[in-house]
C-alpha cells in the first residue's frame, strides 16, 4: 500500500459522497474521493504542504499542477477547505520571479522537472474565489499579489498583435493551452494572434483582479479598463454570426479553417459574451446532439465538424470541460441546460466505472469503451490514462447538480 494511503485521509470528503447526487453515482464518487487520498504525497523541498498529483494512472507522472490541480481543488471543496488551500499555496510557491507559473512539475524523489517557458490556463483564480470564505483576508492578499505578477507575465510574453492574448501552441506547439494537438492548431497564423481561450482567460484575470483590488482597498480602475477592452474584443471580433460561436482571431472570418472546438465556450464561462451570444452557444451548440451534446457531453469538437474523430481533444469528452460548460450555462441563467450536461456526463462516467472499475482521462462520447479511443498515436501512450483525477471533478459536478435540482 502506498505511504500516501496510510498517511493522508480526507474523511469529510469520503463522507460527503454518501449524500451526493443519484444513488447510482455514489460508488463512482466514493472511488474518486479515495483517489484523492491516493494522490496525496508528503511535502518536499519545493512544496511545503502535502501535495496532490494529477493521478496515479497518469502516464507521465507523478506530476503536480496545471489546470488538473484546479479541478482537484474544486472537487475537494467545501468538505476539505484546509487541503484545498494548501494545494493553492503549493501552487503559488512555484511562481517564478518573472511572474510565470509553471504548467506541470514532474517530481520524483529529489528531482524536479518543468518547462521554464510554458505556463497553462490560469483558471486558478476561480478556485481561490471558492475557498476565500474559509481562508481569510491574508489568503486574499497573497492571491492578489500572485495574480498581479502573473498578469504582468502574460502582458509581457503573451500579448497578441491584434490586442488579445495567445498561448504559445500557435508558435511552437508545446500545448500550453492544455489542448494537445487540437484541430484549431492545424492552420496557424504567421504571427501570434488572439486565441479565444487565452483572451477569455485574461479577461477572467483582469475581472478578478478588479474585484480583489476593490475588496482589499486598492486601485482597481486599470484592471477594469483592461477587462472592458477584452470583453469588447471578444464580443465584436471573436464571434462569428455565421456559426453563432466563438473562434480564434485568425479563423473567425475564414470558413475554410474555422472549426467548432470546445474552446469557444470560454467567453461564456468568464462572462464576457453578450446574452444573445450566450444563448446561441448554449442552445444551438451545447445542447445540440449534432454538435456537442453527445451521449457523454460535451464533445471536445462538434460532431458535425469535418475533423471530428475519436482521438484526444478531437472528439472525446472530458468531464472537466463539461463542468466548465455547465458553469457557463449557469452564469447565463440556463440552469436547465447545466443540469442536462451534468446529469448526462455523470450517468455515463458512473456507467463506465461500473464496467471498468476506474476513472478515465477522457471518455467516448457515444458510450463505447474508453480503450477504443486514441490518445497520442505517435507516442507510446495511445490510450486514455486510467485512475486519472485531474480532469474529473466528479464530486464538484454532483454537488452542482444537487444545487440546481
Amino acid at each position: 500500500m502506498p505511504v500516501s494511503e496510510k498517511t493522508y485521509l480526507l474523511q469529510a470528503l469520503c463522507d460527503e459522497t454518501l449524500t451526493l447526487g443519484k444513488p447510482s453515482w455514489r460508488p463512482m464518487l466514493e472511488y474518486v474521493a479515495k483517489l484523492h487520498e491516493r494522490c496525496i504525497h508528503p511535502p518536499c523541498q519545493w512544496l511545503e504542504y502535502p501535495w496532490e498529483e494529477i493521478g496515479p494512472g497518469y502516464c507521465y507522472g507523478p506530476a503536480f499542477g496545471h489546470w488538473d490541480l484546479i479541478h482537484a481543488v474544486l472537487d475537494v471543496m467545501p468538505s476539505e477547505p484546509e487541503h484545498a488551500c494548501h494545494q493553492l499555496l503549493n501552487y503559488f510557491a512555484n511562481q517564478q520571479d518573472n511572474g510565470m507559473i509553471p504548467g506541470s512539475l514532474w517530481l520524483n524523489g529529489t528531482s524536479r522537472v518543468w518547462d521554464p517557458h510554458a505556463g497553462h490556463p490560469p483558471v486558478w483564480v476561480y478556485a481561490v474565489d471558492q475557498v476565500l470564505g474559509q481562508a481569510g483576508p491574508e489568503f486574499l492578499q497573497q492571491s492578489y499579489a500572485v495574480l498581479q505578477r502573473q498578469i504582468q507575465w502574460f502582458e509581457k510574453y503573451r500579448q497578441a498583435i491584434d490586442g488579445g492574448f495567445y498561448y504559445q501552441d500557435i508558435v511552437n506547439k508545446t500545448w500550453e493551452s492544455g489542448i494537445d494537438d487540437g484541430v484549431r492548431f492545424i492552420h496557424l497564423p504567421a504571427e501570434p494572434m488572439a486565441c479565444i481561450d487565452a483572451t477569455s482567460h485574461l479577461y477572467l484575470l483582469y475581472e478578478t483582479a478588479s474585484r480583489w483590488a476593490t475588496q482589499l482597498g486598492h486601485e482597481a480602475i486599470s484592471h477594469q479598463q483592461q477587462a472592458e477592452r477584452l470583453r469588447d474584443l471578444i464580443q465584436n471580433q471573436l464571434f462569428s454570426h455565421q456559426t453563432g460561436f466563438f473562434h480564434d482571431s485568425w479563423s473567425v472570418n475564414d470558413p475554410k479553417i474555422r472549426c467548432l472546438s470546445h474552446e469557444g465556450i470560454w467567453p461564456l464561462v468568464v462572462g464576457a459574451a453578450t446574452h444573445d451570444q450566450a444563448m446561441s452557444v448554449i442552445h444551438e451548440h451545447l445542447l445540440n446532439p449534432e454538435h456537442f451534446f453527445a451521449q457523454h457531453p460535451i464533445t471536445s469538437l462538434a460532431i458535425c465538424d469535418q475533423h471530428y474523430t475519436m482521438r484526444m481533444w478531437r472528439g472525446p469528452a472530458w468531464n472537466s470541460i463539461t463542468y466548465w460548460a455547465a458553469l457557463a450555462c449557469q452564469r447565463y441563467q440556463q440552469d436547465h441546460a447545466a443540469v442536462q450536461l451534468l446529469e448526462a456526463a455523470l450517468d455515463q462516467t458512473a456507467r463506465q466505472f461500473d464496467l471498468t472499475g476506474t476513472i478515465w482521462e477522457f471518455y467516448h462520447p457515444h458510450g463505447q469503451s474508453p480503450l477504443s479511443l486514441a490518445r497520442k498515436p505517435t507516442s507510446p501512450f495511445n490510450s486514455p490514462c486510467s485512475d486519472y483525477l485531474g480532469h474529473n471533478p466528479m464530486l464538484a459536478m454532483a454537488r452542482r447538480f444537487d444545487e440546481l435540482t
